[in-house]
């Protein structure tokens, strides 16, 4: 057995209450772990594209303000 198919095995024996503080827990940790990943992508360059292609549709009035 796999140690996914191991915690699945623990998350599906949780009661409503543990799974609702679990998915609590889990939302702060997969959304830290994001920030981190889109901080380490930003900090290498990866998205300089990205953001350029951006502006230079915005100069040529293809953006709408939100």
């Amino acid at each position: 057995m796999s140690r996914l198919e191991e915690i699945e095995g623990q998350v599906r024996k949780l009661d409503l209450k543990e799974l609702a503080t679990f998915r609590q827990w889990f939302a702060r940790f997969d959304a830290e772990a994001w920030d981190r990943e889109f901080e380490a992508d930003v900090a290498s360059g990866k998205l300089d594209s990205v953001a350029e292609q951006a502006l230079e549709d915005h100069a040529a009035g293809r953006s709408t303000r939100l």
